[in-house]
């Protein structure tokens, strides 16, 4: 008789090719940018109220840890942005093939590391 139980996987030991780990970032970066929207909201209703309140966001985006999270979630966008549009060329079944999947994962990492370094330059400069 044959066991039709499921096999445990070891989740750390599964070696994603580099178009699977595209797409799990994909999801994850989603769901980081969902869970920053009450805080953007916030910012945003915060930084209309009045010169103060202004002045008191512009305080609050200051702060290195916030800097951080900030710089995050740019990646985030950057990602979720180029990986989305990898998707939905696949779904118009461009770029399935195994090397083309492969070529446009490359693609979506190397242009969301141009746009962060843009943006990081336009801050800094």
């Amino acid at each position: 008789m044959s066991d039709k139980r499921p096999v445990y996987l070891n989740l750390l030991k599964i070696r994603l090719p580099l178009a699977g780990i595209v797409s799990f970032a994909h999801r994850i970066t989603g769901v980081m940018l969902f869970l920053a929207l009450p805080f953007v909201v916030y910012l945003l209703d915060l930084s209309v109220e009045s010169e103060q309140s202004f002045d008191e966001v512009q305080q609050i985006l200051g702060q290195p840890a916030v800097v951080l999270v900030l710089v995050v979630l740019l990646w985030s966008i950057a990602h979720h942005f180029f990986a989305g549009i990898r998707f939905l060329l696949i779904d118009a079944e461009v770029g399935i093939e195994k090397t083309q999947a492969r070529s446009g994962a490359w693609l979506v990492l190397l242009a969301e590391a141009v746009t962060i370094l843009l943006i990081v330059y336009g801050v800094l400069v």
